[in-house]
């Protein structure tokens, strides 16, 4: 591959350098978000788009934590309909539509069937989907219908035929996680706004009146610390908001009972074709997916209740069977150990609540408080309702600063890169519009148009964008986040972990030191992502 010129270095350096310029000259921000996930993110957006001055400090990369390990559905949620939560279920498909919308070349439409192989099954979820269908109104993806044996087994070619009396079909919206988060922050950027990763808040600002005025960050790449002043902080940090609210007050009684899940990864001849199963009912009461996403079979997901949040959860072996029994019951090929290609944990910042015996009941409602400080802080809801969650909460934080007040923008607002008519199945749509600059990269360095590894689509022309346009600065960031490379296939992002390094290191104008660091610790993170 071609070494790089001084100037390009420099042109993948200055992004970070002109983001610490900012952060060094700017004195008082109208908001401070803390959290650089869906929820955070969604603040950040709504925030700049109505032209307050607002900075966004994520911890480590964006989407690090539950925000990246999700199911990859935009979606009601069936099983609230199940559990009687219709206004959730309604505000859900309302910001589904939205969603689609603002971002079709993030979001598409996905068909999922659930098959049934008592007689009682199909009349039922066949009703239940039909209400899903009406709440939808307009903004549905489209109409679901009951489905005979053998149109069924046409669908799904690999479904377990024996008993099956047929099916449902309805239809939701997925889509890429991570990529969503980073097309956030492009489009808080595009705004006016500052996203800043690998920038962790170590403590809040406060007068002498007990009242939060701004943060004290660390930034983890240089290790300087900044005190950054603001208006109003918010705290949208997911499954550790109850970490920040006892900065504020050491005594705040916990919001957050988190609750895990993983997802299995598995080979597409898993399941062959373009249709989604949805199991309704597991032996734990949950719902289940076997969805096709990437060229692989996503399967998921858990419900195991948790005593605290950790950066890095870990998939338990009761977890991991429990997926493999349940996909090898609708699954002519019973998947095995052996067949998992990744296998990966999130946590649901689930709503606390008293008397709650399962955390699968918890509520998936966002929680806004304000504590006596002044910080404001957005808890629960999932990525569906984040520009929801965002609205509101950008609402009460510009009412308690007493900043001009501005009407919301961004539910009818084209995110970053927005495009229609792309095909989710080229893994370059995820780019939308920017899909063209990457292929000019590729046409003046034809070397970067080659694959990174020949069981994945990335190519090497996507490691460069990621570090110069996409604040991309570990190589975790890359192979998890800008990347799925240690999703899709966790023994195979490490073996080209070292080139991807490599590639990383003449943009960032790292030493070989740099290299081995990066690579010791990107493997050690992907071994947790193996089945064993």
């Amino acid at each position: 591959m071609k070494i790089r010129t001084r100037d390009n270095i420099l042109e993948a350096a200055m992004l970070r350098s002109d983001i610490l310029d900012r952060l060094d000259t700017d004195t008082t921000w109208d908001m401070i978000i803390i959290g650089g996930g869906a929820t955070g993110l969604g603040c950040g957006v709504d925030a700049a788009s109505r032209g307050y001055r607002a900075l966004l400090l994520e911890a480590h990369d964006f989407s690090q934590g539950t925000s990246s390990r999700s199911t990859k559905l935009v979606h009601g949620g069936v099983r609230y309909l199940q559990q009687g939560n219709v206004a959730l279920v309604m505000d859900a498909l309302h910001e589904r539509g939205v969603l689609l919308r603002n971002a079709p070349h993030l979001v598409y439409n996905q068909a999922f069937v659930v098959p049934d192989y008592k007689w009682w099954e199909r009349p039922f979820y066949g009703v239940g989907l039909k209400l899903y269908d009406m709440l939808a109104g307009k903004l549905g993806f489209g109409r679901s219908r009951i489905l005979s044996r053998s149109k069924t087994l046409n669908m799904i070619p690999n479904l377990e035929p024996t008993d099956l009396r047929g099916g449902v079909i309805y239809y939701d919206g997925q889509f890429d996680d991570s990529r969503l988060a980073i097309t956030l922050a492009k489009t808080m950027q595009d705004l006016g706004g500052l996203p800043v990763n690998h920038m962790a808040v170590t403590a809040l600002l406060k007068d002498d009146e007990g009242q939060i005025g701004g943060v004290e960050a660390r930034d983890s790449l240089t290790g300087k610390t900044r005190r950054l002043r603001a208006k109003v902080v918010i705290n949208a940090t997911g499954v550790f908001v109850d970490d920040i609210l006892r900065m504020d007050d050491v005594n705040a009684p916990k919001l957050i009972a988190p609750s895990q899940g993983i997802h299995l990864v598995l080979d597409k001849s898993f399941s062959p074709g373009d249709t989604a199963i949805m199991v309704p009912h597991t032996d734990d009461g949950r719902v289940i997916f076997l969805v096709p996403w990437h060229g692989r079979v996503l399967v998921g997901t858990t419900d195991v209740a948790l005593d605290g949040p950790n950066h890095e959860p870990r998939p338990m072996e009761e977890e991991i069977t429990f997926l493999l029994e349940h996909a090898g019951r609708y699954l002519t090929r019973d998947p095995k150990r052996s067949d998992i290609l990744s296998v990966f944990a999130g946590i649901r910042p689930l709503i606390r609540a008293e008397g709650a015996d399962r955390t699968s009941s918890l509520s998936r409602d966002h929680h806004l408080t304000i504590s006596q400080g002044g910080l404001v802080t957005i808890a629960g809801g999932k990525w569906t309702t984040y520009r929801k969650m965002g609205e509101d909460t950008v609402n009460q934080a510009a009412r308690f600063a007493g900043l001009p007040a501005h009407s919301c923008k961004t539910e009818n607002l084209p995110l970053h890169g927005w495009m229609n008519g792309l095909d989710p199945r080229d893994h370059l749509s995820v780019y939308g519009s920017d899909i063209e600059e990457i292929r000019e990269m590729i046409r003046r360095d034809p070397e970067l148009g080659k694959p990174l590894h020949y069981k994945l689509p990335y190519l090497r022309a996507e490691v460069v964008w990621a570090v110069r346009r996409e604040w991309a600065r570990t190589l975790s960031d890359v192979l998890r986040h800008r990347t799925r490379a240690l999703i899709l296939d966790a023994a195979v992002s490490m073996i080209i972990a070292r080139d991807v390094a490599e590639i990383m290191a003449q943009e960032l104008d790292q030493d070989k030191n740099w290299i081995e660091e990066q690579v010791s610790s990107f493997r050690e993170l992907a071994r947790t992502y193996l089945a064993g």
